[in-house]
This record gives C-alpha cells, sequence and structure tokens, in this order.
C-alpha cells in the first residue's frame, strides 16, 4: 500500500472521530429535542444526561437539546427542573395548590380508621362502647374525628338507653365513594380480610352478614324504640 493511500485512511479515520463526516449523521437538534421530552415523561424518575444520549441515536447532544428545552418550558404549567445531576419534568411551584384536592383523595387510612369504619357500616346505628367492644380495644377520638372530617359518617340517633349514647352511620358520601347502592351492597368478611382491608384479629361475629328485610326477625322490627327521634 502506498503513502498516499495510508495518508487517506488515517484522514478518514480522523474525520470519523470528529463525526464531521461519520456514516451515522445525527438527527437535527429539533428532533434530538423532542426525543429528550418524550424520554423524560415517559421516565418516573430523573435522568442523567449520559442515560439521555444512550438511548438517543449515534452522535446526538442530549445536553444541548435540554438547553432548548428548558426554554421552551419556561413559564409553562410543567417545568424541566435538574434535580442534582439528572433532569425531570415538575409542575411549576406556583401551580402546586392545584394538587392538593389529589393529596387529600389518596391519603391512606390508618388500620384503626378501617376497621372502625367497617363495623360501623356493617353494624349501624352503632356507639363508641359497641365498637370497642367489637375492636377489643378503645377507639380514639384522632380516628373517628378523621371519619367525620372525610363526611364517610355522621352522628345518628342517641340510644335510648343509661346516657342516651350517640351512634354512628355511614353517610351517602361513603356509599357514592365505594359505588354503593345502600349498605345492603357491602362485601361480606371474606372479601374484606382478602383485600387486606381488615385485621384478621377481628373475631367473625365483628361482621356478620348482612340479612334481607324479609329475612329479619320479628323482634327487630320494633328496635326503632331503642333511639331517640
Amino acid at each position: 500500500m502506498s503513502d498516499d493511500q495510508d495518508d487517506q485512511i488515517s484522514d478518514t479515520q480522523e474525520t470519523d472521530e470528529t463525526g464531521e463526516d461519520s456514516l451515522f449523521q445525527a438527527p437535527p437538534i429539533g428532533e434530538q429535542e423532542r426525543m429528550v421530552e418524550a424520554i423524560l415523561f415517559a421516565s418516573s424518575d430523573a435522568m442523567t444526561v449520559a442515560q439521555l444520549n444512550a438511548r438517543m441515536p449515534h452522535g446526538s447532544d442530549a445536553a444541548e437539546a435540554l438547553v432548548h428545552l428548558v426554554k421552551r418550558y419556561e413559564g409553562r404549567g410543567v417545568r424541566l427542573n435538574k434535580v442534582g445531576d439528572a433532569w425531570a419534568f415538575r409542575t411549576a411551584p406556583d401551580l402546586g395548590f392545584l394538587m392538593q384536592n389529589e393529596q387529600v383523595e389518596t391519603r391512606k387510612l390508618s388500620r384503626a380508621a378501617v376497621e372502625t369504619l367497617a363495623i360501623i357500616a356493617y353494624h349501624q346505628p352503632v356507639t363508641r362502647a359497641e365498637i370497642e367492644e367489637i375492636r377489643g380495644v378503645s377507639v380514639s377520638r384522632g380516628t373517628v374525628d378523621q371519619l367525620l372530617e372525610m363526611e364517610w359518617i355522621r352522628f345518628g340517633r342517641r340510644k335510648m338507653t343509661p346516657g342516651r349514647p350517640v351512634t354512628f352511620v355511614v353517610t351517602q358520601t361513603f356509599l357514592d365513594h365505594f359505588a354503593l347502592e345502600n349498605a345492603r351492597d357491602l362485601p361480606g368478611l371474606k372479601e374484606l380480610r382478602a383485600a387486606g382491608l381488615l385485621d384478621n384479629r377481628l373475631p367473625p361475629s365483628a361482621m356478620p352478614t348482612l340479612v334481607e328485610p324479609d329475612d329479619e326477625p320479628e323482634e327487630d322490627i320494633n328496635q326503632s324504640e331503642m333511639f331517640e327521634d
């Protein structure tokens, strides 16, 4: 091979390394910007420039695409923020208040609240003392207050027994939330436990099967006499 041919091969290798005459041309910067946007939008975690480059076509420059993308999202409801060495889309700080309702809706009830709610739903109208007797532990005021605040339970009629204790019943809001027409549509004890909504330490008698109106014993027909209108 001649010296001229060696020089030609050497020049070709150098231009390949610089990317100027590469066989793999990088996409236009506008297309790279769209790629970075798509990757970050679909990712649940923030991503570094190196991670972005690894997913993009050969010769792409994710860092440059990010510069353009940041400018494009300025003043928008969603911003492209740098999180440490990585990048991610985040809600604009001044619009954070719009997420409050979602946060309230998704908060998880404590096990004590779930058990108390289940007992009220299946035994309504029921007093605090009766709830404590079924659970085997005392019911904190905070647990009841939480359910009242969510409007899933309300105060019922007072029982015409010594002390005239107040009772609790579930509300229309509770039925609407769980797509129930009435309390008789509630799932059975086994279904509740299978879903992890009920502690196995509760006795089977805590969640009796609701009887249909035609099957109610006659002595229960006059139970309204036990309550104050």
